[in-house]
């Protein structure tokens, strides 16, 4: 693995984590939603991995009480397939345990099985479907949760 950095992103990090994003989903999040989890969420952190001075992956959770829920985590298409999104997965479980949490969940496209697939291996397991979840095509989403 290269020598990439993680580290907890600052409302600096905007322009880096909206180029992941737009790079990464059919639905991208706006800027003023990502705006928003950094100065008016007080549940949300978000995490950023770093190549040199690029903003190549990155991962928000939310910590209410004893649950971490994942927003959202992306890498940029020319740094997957590295276990960049397993390093920065397996990071923000770490962090969250920390931080008292006792369970994870997140959601995910049914059609994303090699997001499902990282998610298994790091122990997560399906907890429900949650019907017509992405508006852009109605796709339905894969809810998933690990014990900490």
């Amino acid at each position: 693995m290269m020598n990439y950095q993680l580290r907890e992103a600052t409302i600096a990090d905007l322009d880096g984590i909206m180029n992941v994003e737009i790079q990464s989903f059919s639905l991208p999040w706006s800027r003023e939603a990502f705006y928003n989890e950094f100065v008016k969420n007080h549940f949300a952190r978000y995490f950023v991995i770093v190549d040199q001075e690029k903003i190549i992956g990155y991962c928000g959770v939310w910590l209410v009480v004893d649950e971490a829920h994942i927003t959202n985590i992306a890498i940029l298409p020319e740094y997957r397939g590295q276990k960049l999104g397993e390093l920065l997965l397996s990071s923000i479980m770490d962090y969250s345990i920390q931080q008292g949490a006792k369970s994870m969940t997140l959601e995910v496209r049914v059609s994303n099985i090699i997001a499902q697939s990282l998610y298994k291996k790091l122990g997560f397991f399906e907890g429900g479907i949650r019907k017509n979840y992405y508006t852009d095509n109605q796709e339905d989403a894969l809810v998933m949760w690990v014990n900490l």
